[in-house]
């Protein structure tokens, strides 16, 4: 037989109540807390005006808070049932207006000052007052012959601890207006501060945030309760953060100090506003944490939708802020340049040539030395050797991308056959090709681009698919992502932009993708006559090639430079504008020079770079 184990159970107990009740006053560490503690007590027995008063007397500094709510009934329920709210009582029946429900918030007077005195008027019509003083398990309940005649509350604390005599009428009011912001609102509650010391009085309105209101975010669902959202983009990100709230009564002033959300969006700094969460459980002492429990967990999930839509919200604000920022490097590096060639000698510093379209029809000329240029009149914004988008645009592209290919070329709409034989008919989807497969445009500017479908003997395949169009890699937006045409429109700031489309017919399913270069321009070229050469400075496109020591680099063909925006040095200086402006300014330099100067020596190259860059960076503003 197994041994007898001797087992003891029994409820825990407290051994020492005074001690219990020492710890629970003083957990409470925040004074401006435990003022806004009196408030919702207020607030919770119906008042509707609420008067904080601070100064003076008898060199004692006091505190009082007065209210009109219904008072204080039982001074003696109040004094001898600390944990054993009567408010948790009314929550059970259904009254949610109210929000306390532990029955120590009275007990953070030891936080503000010495002694607490309330005084009210009971249901007997007797006026009485309850005394307490800190450090003392006794309390006094007596009469007060002084005249009150009125419903309500006042309490009353002095003298002010040393340490919260610095907390000015104007802290308190802005502690309150975020503390309080939807309660207020929703009681309709007036607080007033009259500060005798500073000679103010002061109104507490409810927080309005400055910044820009988010609409169409994910609904937060959650089985405990709903979760109401209210987020803004912040105008000043250092101050901007997301509160935790409870039924209108901020928890957490920063929700970003959850392990939980310490991460973006929440610690961003650049969206605020507030969430507030009935539901959550707070720890009873501070009442500025939370309980993280079943009702916490579920809240985490309910939240990752909205955390996932304020992310790509966030990041195409930075996208956006990147391009602003381009467009003001592009236009003060431009300037300084401008200036630079005044100054310096024409004959050494020829501007670097880019042939163009003599603009004559038919003329074969390779899109690619448009780069950098301006258009003539004439092109009508298309490249030569590429037919317009217009009423014979599909035999227009039919005609150049079956002939690029040597294959089939469809006969003159005169002698074209009306019956197909039955080889003609298309096969199976088997390849997809994108038409142009690499092409490059200006900021700003738009691209035509066609897929197509061919089965295994090259023919076009049209019947029965589907076309998905999507940005792969790169900036810019696509229209038309579920046609067989799609436009892509550039960024405002230079990238290179990989867009790839998916065809499908029933089970199969083939990929292609294409290029597009997206470039800036430092100086515009007027358009001179045809057949000219014309001179201009190059476009630019940022790539990124993490890892390579190259800076920049000029692709003479397509006259480009490219920026190396995954370098060290890039990323290094784009941490200050001036400083970004400067190394983009130096790598055009360093190019222009390589370029004007090719057969030059190393001394002669570096001579020539310190004249440009001085005549340059002179003119940087």
């Amino acid at each position: 037989m197994p041994p007898k184990t001797d087992v003891e159970s029994g409820k825990l107990k407290i051994g020492d109540h005074w001690n219990v009740i020492s710890i629970i006053a003083l957990s409470q560490n925040n004074p401006l807390k435990a003022i806004a503690e009196f408030v919702e007590n207020s607030i919770d027995a119906g008042a509707k005006n609420v008067t904080i008063v601070r100064g003076k007397q008898k060199n004692e500094h006091y505190i009082k808070v007065i209210d009109d709510g219904c008072g204080i009934k039982d001074f003696r329920h109040v004094a001898t049932h600390i944990g054993d709210s009567i408010k948790r009582e009314l929550k059970r029946r259904g009254n949610t207006d109210i929000q306390g429900e532990f029955g120590i918030g009275l007990l953070s007077f030891w936080t503000v000052g010495e002694t607490c005195t309330l005084t009210s008027t009971g249901e007997d019509g007797v006026v009485r007052s309850m005394r307490l003083v800190k450090g003392n398990p006794s309390y006094a309940i007596r009469e007060t012959e002084t005249f009150f005649g009125r419903q309500g509350t006042e309490l009353t604390i002095s003298p002010i601890l040393p340490g919260v005599r610095s907390l000015a009428g104007d802290k308190i009011q802005n502690f309150l207006a975020s503390e309080l912001r939807d309660r207020i609102t929703k009681s309709g509650v007036r607080i007033r501060i009259i500060d005798h010391t500073s000679r103010r009085e002061l109104v507490v309105e409810p927080r309005k945030f400055k910044g820009r209101l988010i609409h169409r975010l994910p609904e937060a669902h959650c089985p405990f309760g709903e979760i109401y959202l209210e987020l803004y983009m912040a105008e000043s990100p250092q101050d901007a953060v997301v509160a935790l709230q409870k039924r209108g009564t901020r928890v957490l002033p920063d929700i970003s100090r959850l392990d939980c959300f310490s991460r973006p969006p929440w610690n961003t700094r650049q969206i605020e506003g507030l969430i507030d969460v009935p539901f959550l459980q707070l720890t009873p002492g501070t009442r500025d944490g939370v309980v993280q429990d079943e009702a916490f967990h579920s809240f985490c999930v309910a939240i990752a939708p909205v955390e996932g839509a304020l992310n790509e919200l966030l990041e195409e604000q930075r996208r956006a802020e990147e391009e602003e920022v381009s467009r003001q490097i592009l236009h003060r590096v431009t300037r300084a340049f401008r200036e630079a060639f005044l100054h310096l000698p024409t004959e050494d510093y020829c501007w670097l040539a880019a042939r163009t379209s003599d603009g004559k029809k038919g003329a074969k000329t390779d899109s690619r030395s448009r780069v950098g240029t301006d258009v003539d009149a004439s092109d009508s914004g298309t490249l030569e050797g590429q037919p317009p988008f217009g009423a014979d645009e599909e035999s227009s592209w039919a005609s150049k991308e079956d002939t690029s290919f040597g294959e089939y070329i469809p006969e003159p709409l005169e002698t074209k056959k009306v019956q197909k034989e039955f080889f003609e008919y298309a096969g199976p989807l088997h390849k997809l090709n994108v038409f142009p497969a690499s092409s490059v445009i200006g900021v700003g500017e738009r691209k035509k681009l066609k897929a197509v479908a061919r089965d295994r003997a090259g023919r076009i395949v049209e019947n029965d698919i589907s076309f998905a169009w999507h940005i792969a890699e790169g900036g810019g937006s696509l229209d038309g992502v579920d046609s067989i045409y799609a436009e892509y429109t550039a960024p405002e700031e230079p990238c290179v932009t990989t867009i790839e489309v998916k065809a499908t017919q029933g089970d199969i399913v083939v990929a292609a993708s294409a290029l597009v270069t997206v470039t800036a321009n430092l100086v515009k070229r007027s358009a001179g006559t045809e057949g000219a050469i014309r001179r201009g400075l190059p476009g630019y496109s940022y790539q990124k090639a993490p890892g390579q020591l190259w800076r920049s680099r000029y692709d003479v063909d397509r006259s480009i430079i490219f920026i190396n925006n995954a370098h060290a040095d890039f990323i290094y200086a784009s941490r200050q504008p001036m400083t970004k402006l400067r190394y983009i300014t130096r790598l055009f330099a360093k190019e222009l020079v390589l370029a004007n100067f090719p057969e030059a020596t190393k001394e002669e190259i570096l001579e020539r770079l310190v004249e440009l860059s001085l005549y340059t960076e002179e003119n940087l503003k």
